[in-house]
Order: C-alpha cells, then structure tokens, then sequence
C-alpha cells in the first residue's frame, strides 16, 4: 500500500527579525501559493498538516478550501530553531554547512540538525502510520523538509535545501516506513 505525502515548502515570506512565527507571505508569495493550490487540487489529497508558522499555512490556505478540508496544526513541524542570538548572513552559511557536516552541532541556544529530524521525523512517521495509502499535503520548510527526506535518503542535504524554491513540491511515495520514489513538482 503506497502512501503519497506531497511537502510543500512555503511560499515566499518577507523576513523579518522577531516574526518567525507570524510573518505572512509577499505579494509573490500569495501568487505562487495560488499555484500550489492549482497544481494540487485534483491529486485527490485526503489531509492538509502543516507547521504552526503563518507562512506555511498561508500556502496552504487556497488548497484546503478548494479541498474543503481543515488544516490541522502540528507544533514539531515549526521551522528549526537556528540561535538566541542575530546570525549575520555571512556567518549563518558557514555555521549551516557546519550543522549538515556534524549533526550535533548548534548555534548557541539553537538546534541541532540531530534534534529537529528526530523532532520532524517523529511527526513523519505518526502520519505515515495514521493514513496508510492516503495521499497526505504537509506544509513546511526548507530546513525541516530537507532533514525529514535526509533520514530516509542521506543523498538530501545541504546542497539539496539550497536548490529548494520557495515555495517548492516534492512528492515522496512510501511503501510503509520506506521512501520510494522523490519526484519534484514544482
């Protein structure tokens, strides 16, 4: 029994210092989340879950009403925790290639790689587990999407998330707990 989850990583989001939680799309992001929904909305997908973060469920929105379904919030999903303190975009790539090198590495008062796929992958697997042969829509992001596909295949990491697009569709086919088949569709 093959159980299809379509990862959707959100749509673009304006970043702000502070508003990891509630910061929505941009006016291309809402656009592109318009197509999310016209891409997925006739692949007879029977659950939307999504991270608790504003911009995954904004990509989401249009989907989940042409589907007439509920959007069901999962708090291990959120985005991974990066750091207490402001990272500088020069020192973040160096400290992100760290993070995929050495799995327990952590920027201070941040996560792990190691902690957030234990973490996403738990989520993962209890929704393998609830819709066997489902076709399943998770809204999520880069980091945590990579790290969910690295623990069923090492070849998804660092080079992997930077190829990503925002928003971007992948579409894994499982057999039980094994990853089959990736196919982009975005």
């Amino acid at each position: 029994m093959k159980t299809i989850v379509y990862m959707i990583r959100h749509a673009e989001s304006p970043y702000n210092e502070g508003t990891e939680r509630t910061r929505g799309l941009t006016l291309k992001g809402r656009m592109n989340a318009a197509k999310v929904t016209e891409l997925l909305k006739n692949e007879g997908i029977h659950t939307i879950i999504s991270s608790p973060y504003a911009r995954a469920v904004l990509t989401l929105e249009g989907l989940a009403a042409a589907l007439k379904l509920d959007i069901q919030i999962i708090e291990d999903l959120r985005e991974r925790h990066f750091s207490d303190e402001f990272i500088a975009d020069e020192d973040f790539t160096s400290a992100e290639q760290q993070m995929f090198e050495h799995p327990d590495y952590a920027l201070p008062g941040g996560e792990s790689n190691r902690v957030c796929q234990n973490r996403a992958v738990g989520v993962l697997k209890q929704i393998l587990e609830a819709y066997p042969g489902k076709k399943i829509a998770i809204g999520t992001h880069g980091h945590v999407m990579t790290l969910m596909m690295n623990y069923f295949d090492s070849s998804y990491g660092l080079h992997f998330m930077n190829q990503n697009s925002k928003p971007d569709i992948y579409q894994l086919q499982f057999d039980e707990m094994k990853l089959e088949k990736v196919t982009r569709l975005w």
